[in-house]
């Protein structure tokens, strides 16, 4: 019998057991993390953790486990969320709002329920569908990838609450503007016809309210199973690359390119960002490494930022439902606001 088996047969008793020694077992590899690669890289591989090679290796080792321990943690726990917040209901709470409202609601929705841009496709299609004005609904779309929970969680640990809250109210402040600057610009002629032809028949039977809790786990479960196959390849080679930084990239090279003084660093930083692809779990470790050089942090955010809500793949798939035009505008205005909050974030947080 598989664990997600002996989960969806487990008595209530057998099942908050299970999730309470899967909750300390967690707490205390994440607390031995630290510690335990001090010892093993510095004691047992001998090498001089101040030394750019020994803190490199370090580095590779201690933030792979301590970002899949995140990682696994925190998919678990929004899975859970995510099974009392399904496609319909975000839908059906967003339709009748008044601009400005309905912005600012579908960005907070964008916040809580984790659809990824694959994802974010299908659900734009229904809730224009279903009659939710289309600036609200890019609100929507822009601040779903933008504002990730796994960023957040991992901002969290790696940063603290002030950089964290800063990247949420930043994102949403893009999500919102972004989409009632769109929404005047009626963008209904630049939605493909099909989305408009979509029908939306009876009313959905929301999935959450049938769930058991079994069920709930047994989908945390899997999906981090699922998750983390996908992305696993992807996040080594974030931190591999995030541990060359740490380790062997001088510092001057990336003060004299992207440092405090660099005036066109932050809009340099969102070029860069755009091609290469990566969730904000890959993104991170590089984002640690670049800050340990003493990159400002706006500019680090602004790269994390458009690689994560401008990356071509993620506009290859919105070209499915927006026509080239609004693509462009939607990029355009994005970048604007990422840039923006780049500049803040350098002039309020010191290096």
């Amino acid at each position: 019998m598989t664990v997600i088996d002996h989960v969806h047969k487990a008595s209530p008793t057998q099942r908050w057991v299970g999730v309470g020694a899967a909750a300390v077992a967690w707490w205390a590899l994440y607390s031995v993390n630290l510690p335990f690669w001090n010892w093993m890289i510095g004691d047992v591989v001998g090498l001089d953790l101040s030394t750019r090679l020994g803190s490199g290796v370090h580095f590779f080792f201690y933030d792979t486990v301590k970002i899949l321990l995140l990682l696994a943690g925190i998919i678990f726990v929004v899975t859970v969320l995510r099974s009392f917040m399904s496609v319909e209901r975000t839908r059906a709470i967003l339709g009748g709002k008044a601009e400005g409202v309905g912005n600012v609601v579908a960005a907070g929705l964008g916040v809580i329920t984790p659809f990824c841009s694959c994802s974010a496709v299908p659900a734009f299609i229904g809730f224009v569908a279903a009659g939710v004005p289309v600036g609200v609904t890019l609100s929507f779309l822009i601040a779903s990838p933008l504002v990730n929970e796994v960023a957040i969680a991992l901002l969290l640990g790696l940063f603290g609450w002030g950089p964290t809250l800063l990247y949420v109210g930043a994102g949403l402040a893009i999500a919102i503007v972004a989409g009632m600057v769109l929404g005047r610009m009626h963008p209904e002629r630049w939605i493909e016809p099909f989305v408009f032809e979509t029908k939306i028949g009876g009313h959905a039977i929301d999935p959450g309210m049938s769930l058991t809790w079994n069920d709930r786990i047994q989908m945390g479960l899997e999906e981090v199973g699922e998750i983390l196959r996908k992305i696993w390849p992807y996040l080594l080679i974030g931190i591999g690359l995030g541990a060359a930084i740490h380790g062997w990239a001088p510092e001057q090279w990336f003060a004299d390119h992207a440092g405090p003084d660099n005036l066109l660093a932050v809009p340099l930083a969102v070029l860069m960002g755009v091609p290469l692809y990566s969730n904000a779990a890959g993104i991170l470790p590089m984002v640690e490494a670049l800050f340990d050089k003493g990159l400002p942090m706006g500019t680090l955010l602004a790269f994390m930022m458009a690689t994560v809500a401008l990356s071509l793949p993620e506009m290859i798939l919105l070209r499915r439902v927006l026509k080239p035009q609004l693509i462009g505008l939607f990029i355009g205005v994005v970048t604007v606001g990422i840039i923006a909050v780049g500049y803040l974030f350098n002039a309020v947080i010191p290096t």
